[in-house]
This record gives C-alpha cells, structure tokens and sequence, in this order.
C-alpha cells in the first residue's frame, strides 16, 4: 500500500511539474512571438516609408557652415588601436580652426605613453587636440564623457568608440542635419571592418545588419523612440546638458541619453547610408563582455526609464515599442526559458496527451525574423554581392546565428538579471586588436582572456543536456523538438568551443 501511494505521489507530483513547464514554455512562446512581431511591424516601417523619408533627409543644403566641432575619443588600453583611430580622425575634411580633439584616456597601460607621442605629433601640425586622463575610472566611459563636456569648446560634440574609423565627409555630412533645431543627435550606420574575419565576426555582422537597417531606419520613419548607439554619431552639446548630461548608473549610457533626451521633445536623425567602419569582437571573451554589457545595461536602463516612458504623452503606439526597443535583452530570458523547459516536455507531451500542433501557431514567429534578417542583408548590406551567393550566403549563416543567439541566451540572462536586481559591475570594454584580414592573428596580443569561468562550464553542462533531448527524441521518434534540440546542441556546443579555444589559445 505505500509504495502504491508512493507510485501515486510521484505520478500527481510529475503531472504538476509537466503542466507548469507546459506553462512556463507556452508564456515564454508567447512573449517571443510578441516581440518578433513588433520586429516585423518595424519591417513594414521600414519598406513602406523609407524611400520618403530619404528623399527629405537628402534633399541638397544651399548652406556650407563650419560650427566649432568637438571630437571625442573615449579610450581605455588601446595599444593595437590607437595609432589608426587617431590617423582617421586627423584626416576628416573639417577646418582645423573649427575642430576640437579630445582623447579621454583612462588607459592602465603603455598606451598612455604612445597616445602622448601621437598628439605631440599632430599638434605639431596645428590640430587642437588634447589628452585628457584621469586617476581613476570613476563612471568609466559615462564618467569620462561627463568630465570632459563640462569643457568641451564645440557646439556639436562627435563621439568615436576606439575601433571606429570614419570617412573624411562624416563630419560634413552629418552636421547639415541640425538646421532643425529639434535635432539634438545625429546617428550614422557602423560597418564591419572584420566581418569575413571568422564564423564568429560574419555572425556578428549579420546580426548588427539587422538593427543598423530595420530597426534604427524603422524607429525613424515610424516615429518612434531609437537610440544613440554610443559612438559614430554627433550630439548638440546643448542637448546632453538639457537631458540631464551622461550618468554612469546603467552600463548602456548612450541608450539611457538617448531616451531622456526623446522624451525631452529632441529629435534623433538616422542616417543609414552614411557608414563608420569598426572592428568586431574577434575572439568569444571580447564577443562575451559586449555582450555582457549590452544586455545588462538594457536591462538597467528599462528599469530605469520605463517608468517615465509610460508616464509620457507619447501615443500608445510609441510607449509599446518603446518598451519592446527597452526590453530587447530581456527576450533573452524567453529564449533560455524555451531552451530548457523544451527537454522535459518533449518526454511528457504524450503521456499528457497534448497535441504539439499547437506550437506550430508560433511559427509565425520565426517566419518573421527570416525575412527581417533577409531583407536586412541581402537587400541591404551586401547588395553589391551576386544574388545567388547571397542567398546561399544567407541560407548558412541565419541557421548558426540562431543557434549561437540560443547558445548565448544563458550568458545573456545571467546579465539581465542582475541588471534588474541592481547588481553592480565594472563597464568591461570590448578589446580591440587591429585584426582586419584573415591572415592577422590575435592569439598573442595582450588584452586576451585565458581564464575558464563557471559559466562557460555551465554552458558545456547545456550543450550535453540538449544533445541528450536530440538523441532521446530520435530514439523515440518524437519529432516536436528534434529540430530545436539540435541548434541548441550546436548554439551551446560552439559557444562551449570557441571559449575553450580562446582560454587555451597560445
């Protein structure tokens, strides 16, 4: 009698645990199919008002002014880099009477002594440029953007990442766009200097593709909320002040900005055909802290602004994207939800006699995303390649980003959550090591992580788990999860490899 009980304790108690993780995984479902959704929504923006937009952002300048401009370069160890970035800037059409360089170096290292050697030279050929550093790191890069505006000469201040390398005409072209006086930030699109570096930057590249396109472009011309992306792009400086200037309590300063400043009633332009080349993480630890960073930082910042976006009078329209723009790194934690959840409910469907037909609604989903990463790509950034290769290009990579996306969602959600509980970090930049070609190695530059976290072993951990679900679904012939099994296998399981590689590199 009591091991029937027993039977029949475990029997009540395994039904309630496969009707929550039923729950659970359907919600998550839910909320991703949302968000791809209000994706496809800035798609329709997008194709559907960008060519009159365009038309009026180009329309010719009968004007040629030269404003005071103040350019900033916000760097922090940068010895592989420096040498170029400050080449690059130094050779932008503007007036030297009317350009101001700031260099806020933070750096810890010999790239103090080299970035003193560089100014001396271009000062010496009449450039205004000046090393501004600092003690300590206080506010990091929100810290050192803070501390030199207060003396910033320019009316218009240009913000340039290490890594970035922009065109002679950046200047010209993006300044014409403040004869509105509403206009308080102009935003251009980066490109990838890297991009065919590795499987890991031609990921990367496809997936920035998609928000540089689709959705900064489709912010634009449905009239909604975007985003200064932290660099390469130019700000009035008179709008950073009446903002409330840079603050340093998100890891996502630029996003934070961006917001208070919209909600202050100015303007950010988008400017998708003026480009700014950047190096792209190269190696997974350098991928891993941006990504760290970005999503945390999300988190933070819809935490923080959230609140005063719903309390606006923005049309509810725009308070929804908003919300969706804010609470992008949060899919993450859907996405890891599903992941998991997946494994016991691919062995409990049967025996609780649920139809997984029903998940074929959410297909919708994914549909979605494939065209917006088709049309974002193919159409848009590699355009002047043969349509038959960027297909069978784009037929490739759209399967690994998805599975490198789902192999990340653990990383990710660790990043969300502490930024939701207020859990503190360091602003860990993205090293950057001058590798453009595919011959250039990275392996024996410093700024190279070694070290073997429990993440990544907790990321091993999933890719067996996952490839445990793949294998007893074919066994079992249950075909439900077979296919996401398998990216999850591959997503984790690269993820797992390249860190690996990385913390073993010699």
């Amino acid at each position: 009698m009591i091991i029937i009980a027993l039977e029949e304790i475990g029997r009540s108690f395994g039904e309630v645990a496969a009707c929550i993780a039923l729950v659970v995984y359907c919600v998550a479902l839910i909320a991703i199919t949302i968000y791809c959704l209000l994706q496809f929504h800035l798609l329709y923006y997008y194709k559907t008002k960008k060519g009159k937009y365009l038309s009026k952002i180009n329309e010719p300048s009968d004007k040629e002014e030269y404003p005071l401009v103040t350019i900033q370069l916000p760097i922090f160890n940068e010895r592989y880099v420096i040498h170029r970035l400050l080449e690059s800037i130094t050779a932008i059409d503007y007036p030297i009477s009317k350009l101001e360089i700031q260099v806020l170096d933070d750096s810890t290292d010999d790239t103090v002594e080299i970035t003193a050697e560089e100014i001396l030279k271009y000062t010496k050929e009449g450039f205004d440029i000046q090393h501004i550093t600092r003690a300590d790191r206080v506010g990091y890069k929100a810290g050192a953007l803070k501390s030199a505006t207060t003396f910033a000469k320019g009316e218009f201040i240009a913000i340039f990442d290490a890594d970035f390398l922009p065109e002679k005409d950046f200047l010209k072209k993006t300044l014409r766009h403040f004869s509105d006086p509403q206009v308080g930030v102009v935003q251009t699109r980066w490109e990838h200097l890297n991009q065919n570096y590795s499987l890991l930057t031609k990921v990367q590249a496809f997936q920035l593709n998609v928000h540089f396109t689709v959705e900064q472009l489709g912010r634009k011309v449905g009239n909604l909320l975007l985003q200064f992306n932290g660099t390469a792009g130019v700000w009035r400086k008179s709008t950073i002040n009446d903002a409330g200037g840079w603050e340093a309590d998100t890891l996502t300063e630029d996003l934070d900005l961006s917001y208070r400043a919209q909600l202050k009633g100015w303007k950010i332009i988008y400017l998708e055909d003026v480009v700014a080349p950047a190096e792209l993480p190269s190696e997974m630890s350098g991928l891993k802290s941006q990504q760290f960073r970005w999503m945390k930082g999300g988190a933070e910042t819809a935490k923080k602004v959230l609140p005063t976006v719903w309390a606006s009078s923005l049309s509810l329209r725009q308070k929804i994207h908003a919300s969706t723009h804010l609470l992008g790194s949060t899919v993450f934690l859907a996405v890891f939800a599903i992941g998991i959840f997946s494994v016991p409910l691919a062995i409990a469907l049967k025996p609780m006699g649920f139809n997984p037909n029903f998940f074929t609604f959410f297909l919708i989903g994914l549909v979605a995303i494939v065209v917006i990463y088709y049309v974002a790509n193919v159409e848009v950034a590699w355009r002047k390649e043969s349509r038959f290769k960027m297909i069978l290009k784009f037929l490739v990579l759209f399967p690994i980003f998805l599975a490198l996306s789902m192999g990340l969602s653990f990383h990710n959600s660790i990043a969300v959550i502490q930024g939701y509980l207020g859990r503190k970090s360091p602003f860990v930049r993205t090293p950057k090591f001058d590798v453009t070609q595919l011959g250039d190695k990275i392996s024996k530059k410093s700024y190279f992580s070694s070290s073997i976290s429990k993440m990544v072993l907790w990321e091993g951990f999933f890719a067996l788990y996952f490839l445990a679900g793949l294998v007893w679904g074919i066994i079992c012939q249950e075909p439900t999860f077979i296919l996401m099994h398998l990216l999850l296998t591959v997503g984790y399981g690269l993820i797992f490899f390249f860190s690996i590689k990385n913390a073993f590199a010699k």
